[in-house]
């Protein structure tokens, strides 16, 4: 009985929210997510680091292995230690690095972004400055002014981490000092993008009780790809004692569940922390390590987040070990369920639409990651992307 005038009505209303929200929540996207992000001090950085790496990992697995996974994880960790052993690279001027003399600084900027011009790089890959912070805050500019200089057009992937992030202002300064950075160096609009490090405790809780990341996201006005969670400057700012600071404090968990609800649908990616603790010493003592970090690896993924910091090369067989291990044991259930759904079948779980873009979004990432091979799942790559 109602007449046109009504849905008219209702459309009025609601259209400006519809669009704030398609806005706010474009949804995860369908491309890849590097599983980690490898940490190398800038004064450690230059050509053929990777090469570096892949050969110091093999042979730390020949000498102390083998990998707490079944063998045909194992080898598909090896190929990947071969072929790819970094995903994601991030050229360290913070707290790997240190405060040096400007010079130093200065010289160790222009080394490195010539070399990341010049030499082979992984799919993913940028610097952390120094934060925003006064004291700090002319040294970061700096660094980044010289190292654009010096690198010449970005490469696909590249993205600068800003640390110590606490308030908006500081995000809403980054963006204003990455269009000036642009002009400068005649880049494109929206080239230089980043990702927040949250690791302090205003960015979780603002002093009003509200929640200071959505701020964040925000005042980004799209330029922020990621939240990264710094485990340890958190935890210490908290007054966690050193002893029990790690990324599965409760406290941590509490921060990363409110960065994962901030984020969720607005296509802001979350990164875990990483553990201090390092496969180094005897054959005892690096297996044990692996373990922990093959442990927390798992963690992050049954809770959701698919990428972690790695702060050494010799964490990488066990993060990679991890996920693919995760992938694969949860692929078979996730292709026949999406199946079932894709079909209109049931067999004892009805699944719903939100569901489906779950266990699509599931087996984009194994693909992704090379835990899968693509004849191993039995939909088009352009199925999974359209869920």
């Amino acid at each position: 009985m109602l007449d046109e005038s009504t849905y008219a009505d209702i459309d009025a209303r609601l259209e400006p929210v519809d669009a704030r929200l398609r806005a706010r929540y474009p949804g995860e996207p369908a491309t890849r997510q590097p599983v980690h992000t490898l940490y190398v001090p800038a004064d450690l950085y230059g050509r053929g680091v990777l090469r570096e790496y892949s050969r110091i990992v093999l042979s730390q697995v020949k000498e102390h292995g083998p990998l707490p996974f079944s063998d045909e994880v194992n080898e598909r960790v090896l190929t990947k230690l071969a072929t790819e052993p970094v995903e994601d690279l991030r050229i360290d001027f913070e707290d790997g690095y240190g405060v040096r003399p400007d010079d130093e600084e200065d010289a160790h900027a222009r080394a490195t972004a010539t070399a990341l011009a010049n030499g082979e790089r992984p799919p993913f890959v940028g610097l952390r400055c120094k934060s925003l912070e006064g004291p700090v805050r002319r040294r970061a500019i700096r660094t980044l002014d010289v190292f654009l200089d010096a690198l010449g057009p970005p490469p696909p992937g590249f993205v600068i981490t800003l640390p110590k992030v606490s308030h908006p202002a500081q995000v809403e300064a980054m963006v204003v000092l990455c269009g000036r950075l642009e002009q400068t160096y005649g880049l494109a609009e929206g080239t230089l993008r980043f990702e927040l490090q949250i690791e302090t405790p205003p960015a979780i809780l603002g002093p009003d009780g509200t929640a200071t990341v959505v701020g964040l996201i925000t005042a980004a006005q799209g330029r922020c790809v990621g939240l990264h969670f710094g485990t340890y400057d958190y935890g210490a700012a908290l007054g966690v004692a050193a002893e029990y600071q790690s990324l599965e404090h409760p406290a941590a968990d509490h921060a990363k569940s409110v960065l994962q609800v901030a984020a969720a649908g607005t296509g802001v990616r979350v990164s875990d922390g990483s553990t201090n603790v390092i496969p180094v010493g005897g054959t005892a003592e690096v297996r044990a390590a692996w373990e922990v970090h093959a442990r927390l690896v798992r963690r992050s993924l049954e809770r959701g987040f698919y990428q972690g910091w790695d702060v050494s090369p010799a964490q990488l067989p066990t993060r990679f070990g991890a996920t693919y291990a995760f992938f694969r044991e949860g692929a078979r259930s996730a292709t026949e369920r999406l199946g079932r759904y894709l079909s209109r079948r049931s067999a004892g779980i009805l699944d719903e639409p939100a569901t489906a873009r779950a266990m699509a979004g599931f087996l984009l990432r194994g693909l992704h990651c090379g835990a899968l091979d693509p004849d191993e799942v039995p939909f088009d790559r352009s199925v999974l992307e359209s869920l």
